[in-house]
């Protein structure tokens, strides 16, 4: 997890954006962690997609955290960061943040470490052009 910063701004480049509705809650009306991983996973796939040139198919989450809760009604901003890219894998850091309601300042929410391996049309290891 990065560190508390006074300026924290999201890392990477907006791949998922969406609002938090109530359907995804927990009874105590927060968000649920495993909607907040889809998400996430969303998010990845589409930039692991667009590296690989293709098909792709988590292999890993790696290091989450969860650092405050997310209230109905927040737009969740997933923002993904290619660090390496092996010959059929990609790994990316997505994190997610939502906007204060109070003051509308941005909260990060979460990171992980996500691994994506390129697939072909019948489900197996691919090479990634480059």
């Amino acid at each position: 997890m990065n560190d508390i910063d006074d300026n924290p701004t999201p890392q990477g480049d907006l791949a998922l954006q969406t609002v938090a509705m109530p359907r995804d809650t927990n009874p105590s009306g927060d968000i649920f962690g495993g909607w907040l991983v889809s998400q996430m996973d969303l998010a990845g796939m589409v930039t692991a997609s667009e590296v690989a040139g293709g098909r792709v198919a988590t292999v890993a989450i790696e290091g989450m955290a969860f650092l405050t809760p997310v209230h109905v009604g927040a737009v969740v901003s997933c923002y993904c960061d290619v660090l390496e890219i092996g010959r059929s894998s990609i790994r990316i850091v997505v994190e997610v943040w939502i906007n204060s309601k109070h003051d509308g300042e941005p909260i990060k929410v979460t990171e992980g470490d996500f691994v994506f391996v390129a697939i072909d049309e019948t489900g197996r290891t691919r090479a990634i052009k480059r």
